[in-house]
């Protein structure tokens, strides 16, 4: 493979990594680094030693009622230190994981815990939070719920302050057998009893993903996919291993890229997680500085907001190392402008659900190469197909098939119980790329987002990098609108930097006189803001879904009274 000749890592691409199962990063680090700090929110520090201690009661409770080997639990909590420790707390216990979305509707979460078939959920006593919790409750759709809250969790005096001041917030707890609040679960000695796990075939974390064809389907995650992921991560950092790493967590780590980037990546190497519930601009500034985070992890709006922040700085990121950019694409304009905003590195990756999290991502020293995604991580094989499933030469875009140690078991099939495999172990990602001189790999689309023009391809993400040249958008969105006469014409969406003024024509000249006749756009609008998914990426299937609500709303035929 071309990565045998032209590797810009710092290992060997066919450097060997040892699975272990997912816990076992938490019980070696807090033998390691006991005192080390592993959690800081908002100033209250969770020590390595402390976090196990919290991980192994958790395991020690559910197994009292009865959970272990063969269980599932899930996990419906933002970014508090609740997280890690039921996180680990499961595995230890020999049970498997489902990450839910705090964002997530009744309707969501139902059919989620279904399709899981969750044993018990995690949650937190916020009223904005219940009313899922209350529907599964209400079906008799999970055995036990264990509630934290955010008091027992932050300083001395923001508890006193949540408690006084945020009881609105607040869920009363129904009295219900099946309700255990946190505390009460972890009022124990923590001898849980170890369960024997094959990180190779044992399943650690069932993650929902739409996956290729845009229906829900639980990833099954093994202990190895995420450990070696996790390894490969850190085998390709020339400065490992980092003994005062600082990592800001703001990016949710029920999502897998913060899952492998931020949490299990940072509890492999005993760093120090500076954790938010949720991203905010200041608060993120403000974090890297009191703390002086050495690296962090987000997708490509998060670093549009934090430049555009009035209180950003150079001298706030004069502590980061890097800043790892994944989910989407991030424009070569926006790179360039951070980078000269706060002399940090940005490295661009590329990874999936189904991946673990992270399949390629361009190297700390050398060349970090704009507009694409780097090289493949050590073990991670990348093949590009033609339609015909012919294997392209370099340089031909096609469709990206991954292999590695990482790549998920396969999916969920609740049904029979079990999981559905791959297919000789590749994983058809359903993105457009191509392998370009060096190893280097460079995403063009999403077969699903492709625009058929008459029979001509349009790939949105082109288009959309050719308005972000413009000087007043911020963003853009190019989505399918239906055509009479060709199908399809691309549809542009677009929101304005602060204090930018154009219009929707003056901004469709400057794109049509750039690209080719059958690409340019039938309409462009204008909005505030742009929709985002949950990790904060552009999120284009909301406009598709609108653009065709709206066409179908224009076609229908008015019935006579």
């Amino acid at each position: 493979m071309i990565w045998d000749e032209h590797y810009s890592h710092a290992c060997r691409w066919d450097e060997r990594l040892q699975p272990l199962a997912v816990h076992e990063l938490l019980t070696r680090s807090a033998a390691a680094k006991p005192s080390g700090i592993a959690l800081d929110f908002y100033g209250r520090r969770t020590l390595y030693s402390e976090l196990l201690d919290q991980a192994q009661r958790f395991a020690r409770g559910v197994q009292q009622l009865g959970l272990g080997k063969g269980s599932r639990i899930g996990l419906f909590l933002p970014n508090t230190p609740h997280y890690p420790a039921a996180y680990y707390g499961a595995l230890l216990a020999g049970a498997t994981v489902v990450n839910f979305s705090p964002l997530y509707s009744p309707d969501e979460v139902l059919a989620q815990a279904q399709d899981s078939g969750i044993d018990a959920m995690v949650c937190l006593d916020l009223a904005r939070l219940w009313p899922p919790i209350k529907r599964l409750l209400d079906e008799d759709a999970v055995k036990h719920v264990l509630v934290g809250t955010l008091a027992e969790v932050l300083p001395t005096a923001k508890a006193i302050g949540f408690r006084l001041f945020k009881r609105k917030e607040r869920q009363a707890l129904p009295t219900d057998p099946r309700v255990t609040r946190w505390a009460d679960l972890l009022a124990n000695d923590g001898a849980y009893v170890a369960s024997t796990v094959d990180p190779i075939r044992d399943i650690a974390l069932v993650q929902y993903t739409g996956g290729t064809t845009g229906v829900p389907k639980g990833a099954a995650l093994s202990h190895a996919n995420l450990t070696i992921n996790a390894l490969q991560l850190e085998a390709i950092d020339p400065e490992r291993p980092r003994d005062e790493g600082r990592v800001l967590g703001c990016l949710p780590l029920f999502h897998i890229f913060a899952n492998t980037a931020i949490l299990n990546r940072s509890v492999l190497s005993a760093a120090e997680i500076v954790l938010l519930p949720k991203f905010d601009a200041a608060e993120a500034l403000a974090a890297i500085r009191r703390r002086r985070c050495t690296d962090m992890a987000g997708v490509p709006a998060m670093f549009q907001a934090l430049i555009d922040h009035p209180s950003c700085s150079a001298a706030t990121f004069d502590s980061v190392n890097q800043a790892f950019s994944g989910g989407a694409a991030m424009t070569p304009a926006l790179k360039e402008r951070f980078e000269a905003a706060t002399n940090a590195r940005v490295l661009e990756g590329y990874g999936m659900t189904e991946s673990a999290g992270v399949v390629s991502v361009n190297p700390y020293h050398g060349e970090a190469r704009a507009g694409t995604v780097g090289q493949p991580l050590p073990g991670t094989a990348v093949r590009i197909l033609a339609e015909d499933g012919t294997e392209q030469p370099q340089g031909e875009r096609g469709e990206i098939v991954i292999s590695g140690p990482q790549v998920m078991t396969g999916y969920w099939r609740q049904a029979e119980g079990g999981v559905e495999p791959l297919a000789g172990g590749e994983f058809r990602t359903g993105d457009v790329g191509l392998i370009e001189a060096d190893g280097y790999l460079r995403i063009v689309d999403r077969l699903k987002d492709m625009i058929n023009v008459g029979g001509f391809k349009v790939f949105p993400s082109q288009l959309e990098a050719v308005l972000a040249r413009h000087p007043a958008v911020a963003e853009a969105i190019i989505i399918a609108a239906e055509d009479e006469r060709v199908g399809e014409r691309p549809k542009a969406f677009v929101a304005l930097k602060p204090d930018a003024a154009a219009t929707p024509d003056e901004l469709k000249a400057f794109l049509n006189a750039k690209i080719g006749k059958h690409e340019r756009v039938s309409e462009l609008e204008i909005r505030p803001e742009l929709p985002k998914t949950l990790i904060g990426k552009p999120d284009r299937k909301a406009l598709q879904a609108e653009e065709r609500a709206r066409h179908a709303a224009a076609t229908e035929p008015l019935i006579a009274a």
